[in-house]
């Protein structure tokens, strides 16, 4: 198991997904997909969007919120949402938290929330704005998640070629 997961409950947006599958794939961290999703892993946007890095990618598919949480019981979450009261900063991430993401349009259930609210975080933003794109926000905390982690096993340094 990877260091972080990143959990997506319900995208709805392929270039999201693809984006976000990127990212994973780059990091190293693994990919659990909740459905039901809004589009098939097959489709030409989400491969678009994720390039030649599928190959890397460790996906995971669960069928339903429920199912994944019986999956990952035990495991420490952290359940990113406009409407917790922590910074994402100001959160741990253990080794094989799961950082849990809703769907664009409605984020993650309320009742969820409301159980689980010592494990949400929020991105800071101004208030007229009603959230980052999902592929930014799980960027933001995945990428704090590793900083926290040293960026262990990461390629932390470039190499300029001469002209």
């Amino acid at each position: 198991m990877s260091r972080f997961n990143i959990v997506l409950v319900e995208p709805q947006i392929p270039q999201n997904t693809g984006n976000i599958s990127r990212t994973c794939a780059c990091t190293g961290m693994s990919l659990h997909l909740v459905g039901p999703l809004g589009f098939s892993v097959d489709d030409k946007h989400v491969k678009r969007a994720g390039l030649d890095y599928w190959k890397y990618l460790d996906l995971h598919m669960h069928d339903s919120l429920e199912s994944f949480l019986v999956y990952a019981d035990g495991a420490p979450m952290r359940f990113a949402s406009t409407k917790a009261a922590r910074s994402y900063s100001d959160a741990d991430y253990p080794d094989g938290c799961f950082i849990v993401f809703g769907k664009e349009t409605s984020g993650l259930p309320e009742s969820l929330l409301h159980s689980r609210y010592d494990e949400c975080v929020r991105i800071p933003m101004l208030d007229v704005c009603r959230s980052l794109n999902l592929s930014n926000s799980v960027a933001v905390i995945l990428y704090e998640a590793l900083r926290q982690d040293g960026f262990e096993g990461l390629k932390q340094h470039g190499r300029l070629t001469k002209y």
